[in-house]
């Protein structure tokens, strides 16, 4: 039984590589004939950072199942773009709301045009204050103290994913990172993360916001080129913490890894009289490859 797996690069930043950059994610339509085995020996093969699972839904517009190349996860930012851009470029849904339904509950997802949306929850906080704490995030980044952003402490923010967002006071220390993988994992596991979200203030284009690296070895992904479900805790703390007022963030991803792939993410809150209320995390993608896999491959 051949399998049809899609390639496609979520996140893609038009204005600066528009036939390049991205995440690639897995695409996997109509799954529903594969079990959990299957799926994770197809994502383990494809070797990306993630790859979906499409399948149908009686309560949603479609199933969604998301696998690392070690484990599956509950929800994946790029993937999801992926899936939905690719199912409205092949005409299997229309301009408009539609929800996905994954292992953690429904979420809404929104199309216009070549743009998907997805939605997020409100943020939850739990900053790193003591001095052991700090020092193990700054031992995992081989970086010192004073390396890091002035104002509000690193902060596990989870918005249907927990990442630890860390501030970095220039781009210069932020492409420097020499991330030590097995720390990461360690604290990772220790705060039940799915990895690193570390950031600074200067983007590489104007009207961008921030620019970010993404680290999350407990997954099996090194470094990513762009994470939707990271982009949003991101905006939250800028928000929350940093005292930025916009509530549409622009947020570059994937320059300044080892082999550079831009990506943007757009970033929208939600804000109501009682504070914040959900976020959509969304970007336009592009198809890069189609290929048929043998089950057991």
């Amino acid at each position: 039984m051949g399998i049809t797996v899609q390639t496609v690069n979520a996140f893609v930043d038009n204005q600066a590589a528009p036939d390049t950059g991205g995440n690639p994610a897995g695409v996997v339509l109509a799954a529903d004939g594969l079990d959990a085995h299957q799926r994770q020996a197809l994502a383990a093969h494809l070797g990306l950072s993630e790859t979906v699972f499409v399948g149908a839904s009686a309560t949603a517009t479609r199933r969604l199942e998301f696998f690392t190349p070690t484990q599956q996860i509950a929800h994946c930012g790029h993937a999801t773009i992926a899936a939905f851009w690719l199912m409205q470029h092949l005409g299997q849904v229309r301009d408009g709301v539609h929800s996905k339904e994954t292992i953690d509950g429904h979420r809404a997802i929104l199309i216009e045009g070549t743009r998907v949306a997805m939605e997020q929850r409100a943020p939850t906080y739990t900053e790193l204050t003591t001095d052991t704490q700090r020092q193990q995030v700054l031992d995992a980044l081989q970086l010192q103290a004073d390396d890091l952003i002035a104002g509000p402490p690193p902060a596990v923010v989870h918005t249907g994913n927990a990442f630890l967002v860390v501030g970095m006071r220039s781009r210069e220390r932020l492409a420097a990172i020499q991330p030590q993988l097995e720390r990461i994992h360690h604290l990772s596991d220790t705060h039940d993360l799915i990895g690193f979200y570390v950031f600074c203030l200067q983007p590489d284009l104007p009207g961008r916001h921030a620019a970010a690296r993404m680290f999350a070895p407990r997954y099996g992904i090194d470094e990513e080129a762009a994470t939707g479900m990271a982009a949003g805790p991101l905006a939250c703390w800028l928000h929350d913490r940093l005292g930025m007022a916009q509530r549409r963030f622009l947020l570059e991803q994937g320059r300044l890894m080892p082999h550079p792939s831009p990506s943007l993410i757009e970033v929208s809150l939600d804000i109501g009289a009682a504070g914040m209320e959900r976020l959509w995390a969304g970007g336009t993608a592009r198809l890069t490859g189609t290929q048929q896999l043998a089950l057991g491959a």
